[in-house]
């Protein structure tokens, strides 16, 4: 028998004057997972979260967690954990401080609040910034105080809200790590809001994408790079982007099919040899190998990888020719058909 999800969401909506925030959210999350809601700007994916974390209460729908009915709970009540993109923590106190505030609150002794304290600050490489004012540290030093805070409050969830946004690629990189180990090492469930695709695919055992308020697609991301629900999946999930490609011209599909296909799928071939003709937009070298950007008057986002330095000129006309099983096919309406023609 299979057990219940940890986190339910089932059929919720939130509007705001008419206006949609988000409508018709339906998820399930187990206990110990990873699951990342990623999106565009605007795509309800915070609404979402704030819905979850009981800042906002939904138009329509049910929200449960561990069980419990807590649709209108207050945000207090929920027997959760918070890390946000701004950090959320006080200038005026040590790093110790800041990390046992909710602990003092609560009335938690003394001395068990030294405990989880010694033990978060551990885990998250800060022992001996204890008495560091936040004006003496990083931003990534600063992010791993908030997950100290996290950690130390003990809830079986916690809640991140584009956590990474405030740093470089290095410390986002670095301060990414520490994240998935924290959330394998402490067993929590966590739900992390990105705007990142490289994150949601490092980080997440399950990606949602969102778009104008709706799921567009559930799954592990192997799922997403793989098997993309529409086009809108295809093009978001990537780098570069899954090319879109009119059917139209092309032997054994119908004209209104769109074939999406990657740039690993694609080779350049001698001339006459291919099944299109392209011209060469740009090159790239991005040091293992070179993303060679070309147009056609059909297709959208075509690119092609080569290994190593392979710069091609501006304006050079090539063949290109693929495989009919690397396509993916999408109806007029863009939604998936087939893994291949």
């Amino acid at each position: 028998m299979t057990a219940a999800p940890f986190v339910v969401i089932k059929d919720v909506a939130k509007r705001w004057n008419g206006q949609l925030g988000v409508e018709g959210i339906s998820l399930d999350i187990p206990e110990g997972s990873f699951t990342a809601l990623l999106g565009p700007s605007g795509c309800g994916k915070s609404t979402t979260l704030r819905l979850l974390a009981g800042l906002e209460h939904p138009d329509e729908g049910a929200i449960f967690i561990d069980g419990k009915d807590v649709t209108t709970s207050a945000a207090s009540d929920r027997n959760l954990s918070m890390v946000f993109q701004s950090y959320a923590l006080f200038p005026h106190l040590s790093v110790a401080e800041n990390v046992v505030f909710g602990l003092k609150v609560r009335r938690v002794p003394k001395a068990e609040r030294q405990q989880k304290l010694h033990r978060a600050l551990e885990i998250t490489g800060l022992l001996g910034y204890e008495n560091r004012k936040l004006g003496e540290l990083s931003g990534g030093q600063r992010q791993r105080v908030a997950l100290a805070r996290a950690i130390v409050a003990g809830q079986r969830l916690c809640l991140m809200d584009e956590p990474l946004s405030n740093l470089d690629a290095k410390l986002r990189n670095s301060v990414r790590k520490d994240i998935k180990k924290l959330q394998r090492d402490l067993g929590i469930t966590v739900v992390y809001v990105t705007h990142d695709q490289t994150e949601a695919m490092s980080m997440a055992d399950t990606v949602v994408l969102m778009k104008d308020g709706h799921i567009q697609q559930v799954g592990p991301p192997q799922d997403l790079y793989n098997k993309p629900n529409n086009t809108f999946v295809a093009e978001f999930v990537g780098a570069p982007p899954m090319a879109l490609i009119e059917a139209a011209g092309l032997n054994g599909y119908e004209i209104g099919q769109t074939l999406g296909i990657r740039a690993e799928n694609i080779e350049i071939v001698a001339k006459g040899k291919g099944r299109m003709t392209c011209t060469v937009s740009e090159s790239e070298f991005l040091g293992s190998e070179t993303l060679i950007g070309l147009e056609h008057d059909r297709a959208t986002g075509l690119s092609v990888l080569k290994p190593g330095m392979a710069m091609m000129p501006e304006g050079q006309i090539v063949d290109i020719d693929f495989h009919n099983d690397s396509l993916h096919v999408f109806d007029g309406a863009g939604h998936r058909m087939t893994a291949q023609g």
